[in-house]
């Protein structure tokens, strides 16, 4: 655990200095250093305004999106005991989006009662999904991995169409609405941060306390209730937590596919599959991810910007794939 632990920390503290560096304005690495050191001259101010109000808070704000998808991803996928479980392909992702695209359909003012909204307003859409699809592909006290898919699928198309339905009818948020649902955010500066720390780190500091329970799960639920686990409060706390990291983070960043489901399996290839560690290992690289995919997509068609989640798409399907393949393949 400590050498993955801090393997995973060198990566995540590269991934941000480099999402610091990299934007459209290119600043030599010399000027950086001089600017560090204090002997910027006339350009202090014009570092000092790219830095920490520009650079910085996107930064945290990619950090905390990538870190809140991959650990919900992780949660999700422990709790239904199914690899394929993410907030992307069970739903939750989408009915955040609609909840979120109800709020900036609303017109709240910019600031930090507006922004705190939207991420209500996507909670409660997530939470409604994934109740939804728990409750259309349980089967007794079982939940079939093609029922779980399948209502997924369902319950994304149909809240994907009433998105698709208010962004028809909108008129100056529809610019930002498609950004966001390609997986990018329109907003800047220290606000989104501030606005999403607090889920953030609720959602988050709740999952990592879910380690040995989830590990209890794999047992199954019956024999997880024998072992002495309070399979419907633990079940419950670990929805409401997942559902309220992926709500927040899909408020601030929009919808973002494969983090969820990348990240842990890269997590328990590597590591092992003890939730104990997969939760925090696959956090950490999860906002790793997320800000490399960030990176890139600042740097390929620069000076312009392409949404982060159509690189991630771009990484993970065929990810994906190969691990597909992998799987199917006799030992």
């Amino acid at each position: 655990m400590k050498r993955a632990l801090i393997t995973s920390l060198l990566i995540l503290t590269a991934a941000l200095l480099l999402s610091v560096a990299v934007g459209s304005a290119s600043i030599a690495p010399a000027d950086w250093w001089n600017f560090l050191l204090g002997r910027g001259g006339a350009d202090q101010e014009m570092l000092a305004t790219i830095l920490f109000s520009l650079r910085l808070p996107r930064t945290l704000l990619v950090a905390l999106s990538g870190a809140a998808l991959a650990g919900s991803g992780a949660a999700y996928q422990g709790l239904f005991r199914n690899p394929l479980a993410d907030p992307y392909l069970i739903g939750v992702a989408a009915g955040a989006g609609l909840g979120a695209v109800i709020a900036m359909s609303v017109r709240f003012p910019y600031g930090l009662a507006g922004l705190l909204a939207v991420p209500l307003a996507a909670f409660g859409g997530a939470v409604i999904s994934v109740l939804l699809v728990y409750r259309l592909a349980r089967h007794g006290h079982d939940l079939p991995t093609a029922n779980l898919i399948l209502a997924g699928v369902a319950v994304s198309s149909f809240a994907t169409a009433l998105t698709s339905f208010l962004m028809l009818r909108a008129s100056g948020e529809l610019r930002r609405a498609l950004v966001w649902l390609l997986g990018g955010s329109t907003l800047s500066g220290w606000l989104p941060v501030l606005a999403l720390l607090p889920y953030a780190a609720l959602g988050l500091g709740t999952l990592l306390t879910m380690g040995h329970a989830l590990n209890v799960l794999q047992f199954g639920e019956e024999q997880a209730q024998q072992l002495g686990l309070p399979v419907a409060r633990t079940r419950r706390i670990i929805i409401i937590a997942a559902t309220l990291t992926t709500a927040a983070a899909v408020s601030f960043t929009g919808v973002i596919g494969f983090v969820g489901l990348i990240v842990p399996h890269l997590v328990r290839l590597l590591w092992g599959s003890d939730y104990r560690r997969l939760l925090p290992l696959a956090m950490i690289s999860g906002a790793s991810l997320l800000l490399g995919a960030d990176v890139l997509a600042r740097v390929v068609l620069a000076p312009q910007e392409i949404p982060v989640g159509i690189i991630t798409a771009l990484l993970g399907a065929p990810f994906f794939l190969w691990v597909l393949s992998q799987r199917g393949r006799p030992a």
